[in-house]
């Protein structure tokens, strides 16, 4: 499993891989315009904190496939590193995967909602498919299922894609899509801190404390024994 954040908050960012093994980070459209900040001058400043080794996921806007594939040039050149360009999987999209693809710019199909379009996108050359499982289950379809008929689709034709499910409000969303073989996850700063949050795991380590502290005394550790 790959842990991404979806974020362009650079605290956030900050703070997460200080704790947690984050693999990279994606961010669309209204992620950044959320910042209100110089839109390249963000992506380059994530960039420096991530390192040039960790994924980065900077979605082109264009809807035609000859300016995607401008846009996805332009980021290669000005930001670099290991980087994948968003792609809606649009007609003109899938275009430019195929046209990226053979440029060996590396891509992620994104707005996905149905296993057919991640199918074709992966055909296409896409590194990524990210299906958005919350979205899903907002208009009363299931995000979960469709993450586990792409994974089983991946699977059936032997292609190398992977799944970067996302749109998550819930714990146990990832939870499901983690059990249906989704490869990755990208999830807001908040969710991330979740996965990892239980009453019990608290009450445990403040019992393992407080046992320690009545013998070896307040504030001590190993070391100082």
């Amino acid at each position: 499993m790959l842990y991404l954040l979806d974020t362009a908050n650079l605290a956030d960012i900050k703070r997460s891989y200080d704790l947690y093994p984050i693999a990279g980070v994606t961010t669309n459209p209204t992620i950044i315009a959320r910042e209100k900040t110089d839109f390249l001058q963000r992506i380059l400043e994530i960039r420096s904190i991530i390192g040039e080794n960790a994924m980065l996921h900077v979605q082109a806007l264009s809807k035609s496939a000859d300016k995607i594939v401008s846009e996805a040039e332009y980021l290669n050149e000005k930001v670099g590193g290991n980087l994948y360009i968003k792609i809606p999987v649009i007609p003109q999209g899938i275009k430019a995967m195929k046209l990226l693809k053979e440029k060996g710019v590396k891509t992620t199909a994104t707005a996905i909602f149905t296993p057919q379009q991640a199918l074709m996108a992966a055909v296409a050359g896409a590194e990524f498919l990210a299906p958005y499982v919350n979205r899903l289950d907002n208009i009363c379809a299931d995000g979960i299922s469709v993450v586990g008929e792409i994974v089983q689709l991946l699977q059936l034709y032997h292609l190398p894609a992977k799944v970067l499910a996302a749109s998550f409000k819930s714990v146990e969303q990832v939870h499901k899509v983690s059990l249906y073989g989704s490869h990755a996850i990208t999830a807001s700063p908040e969710i991330i801190d979740a996965l990892l949050q239980h009453p019990l795991t608290d009450a445990s380590v403040d019992r393992f404390v407080k046992d320690w502290e009545e013998v070896y005394g307040v504030g001590k550790i190993t070391k100082d024994l």
